[in-house]
C-alpha cells in the first residue's frame, strides 16, 4: 500500500472519495474501499476498484481496451515502476474481459519488469497464479490476486527503501485505470459514469507527489512527462460538485490519460 505524508492525506482523502460519492454516483462498496490503494487517510481507488464502479452503470466491453504489448526492458527505473503499474491496470482490463490469454501475457509481462526493480521473487509466484486461475475462470480471484501482486510489490520497494517507487508504480495504475475507464465512458456516455473522473484530489495529490521525489528521479524524462500530463488532467477532471462532465470534457480526460500512458511506454525518451 502507498503510504505518506498523513496530514496532506487526510484533507485530500475526502475529496478523492467524493469523485465517487458525489451527485449519486455509483460508489465504492465499504469492501472495495477496504482493499483500495491507502496513503495512511488517502485512499486512492485501485484500477480494479475504479472499474468495479464503472460497471455499476452497465455492461462494458472490456476487451476493447486492451492494447499491444509495451516493452519490457526500460533501463530508467522511473519508467520501470510506472509502467508496472499499468501492466497491473492491464491485468484488470483482461479479468474484467474474462480473456485467459491476455492474463497470461500480462503476467509474463509483469514478472519481466520486476526482475531489474529487485521484486522478481515475489512476482513470479504471483505470476504463476495468475495463470492457474485464469485457466481454471477464477475472476474473482484473479481480482484479488492482482490486489495482493501490486500490494507485495509496493511492500517489497518499501522494505528495499525504494519508497519513491510507490509513487510512480501507482501514477501508471492511475493512468492506465482512468484511460480505459473513460474511454469506456465516453463511448457509451451516461451521467452517472461521467461523475465517476470528478478526481481532482486523486490528481492533485499524485502529481504533488511527482513534484517531491528526489531530482535524480524528479528529473527522468518519462516522470518529466508525467508531471506536464498531470497538470493537464489536473483542470481536466476538476468539475463544480453540480455538474455532471459532458461527453467532450470525459473524451478529453481519456484522450489526456491515454497521451500520459504513451508516454511513459517509449523507449529512449529525452
Amino acid at each position: 500500500m502507498l503510504r505518506l505524508n498523513r496530514n496532506y492525506a487526510a484533507g485530500l482523502g475526502a475529496l478523492c472519495l467524493s469523485s465517487f460519492a458525489a451527485a449519486q454516483a455509483p460508489e465504492l462498496s465499504a469492501e472495495q474501499l477496504k482493499t483500495a490503494a491507502r496513503t495512511d487517510d488517502f485512499t486512492i481507488p485501485t484500477p480494479g476498484e475504479f472499474m468495479a464502479a464503472l460497471n455499476k452503470t452497465g455492461k462494458m466491453d472490456w476487451a476493447s481496451k486492451a492494447r499491444p504489448p509495451i516493452p519490457t526492458n526500460f533501463s530508467s527505473r522511473a519508467q520501470q515502476a510506472m509502467n508496472l503499474g499499468t501492466l497491473i491496470a492491464d491485468g484488470y482490463v483482461a479479468v474484467e474481459a474474462e480473456d485467459k490469454q491476455a492474463v497470461k501475457n500480462v503476467g509474463k509481462d509483469i514478472i519481466d519488469l520486476a526482475k531489474p526493480l529487485g521484486v522478481k521473487d515475489e512476482i513470479v509466484n504471483r505470476g504463476k497464479s495468475l495463470t492457474e486461475f485464469a485457466d481454471d475462470g477464477q475472476w474473482d480471484v484473479l481480482r484479488e490476486e492482482l490486489e495482493a501482486t501490486q500490494n507485495e510489490v509496493k511492500g517489497k520497494f518499501s522494505e528495499n527503501a525504494d519508497k519513491d517507487l510507490i509513487t510512480l508504480v501507482t501514477v501508471g495504475g492511475w493512468a492506465r485505470g482512468t484511460e480505459v475507464v473513460a474511454s469506456l465512458i465516453a463511448g457509451n456516455y451516461t451521467p452517472d459514469g461521467a461523475k465517476l473522473i470528478r478526481q481532482p484530489g486523486v490528481v492533485t495529490f499524485l502529481a504533488a507527489k511527482l513534484d517531491a521525489l528526489p531530482d535524480k528521479l524528479r528529473d527522468d524524462p518519462a516522470v518529466k512527462r508525467a508531471r506536464m500530463k498531470l497538470n493537464e488532467l489536473t483542470l481536466a477532471v476538476t468539475f463544480p460538485r453540480e455538474t455532471t462532465p459532458d461527453a467532450a470534457a470525459v473524451k478529453k480526460v481519456a484522450a489526456l490519460a491515454g497521451e500520459l500512458v504513451k508516454d511513459i511506454a517509449k523507449k529512449d525518451l529525452k
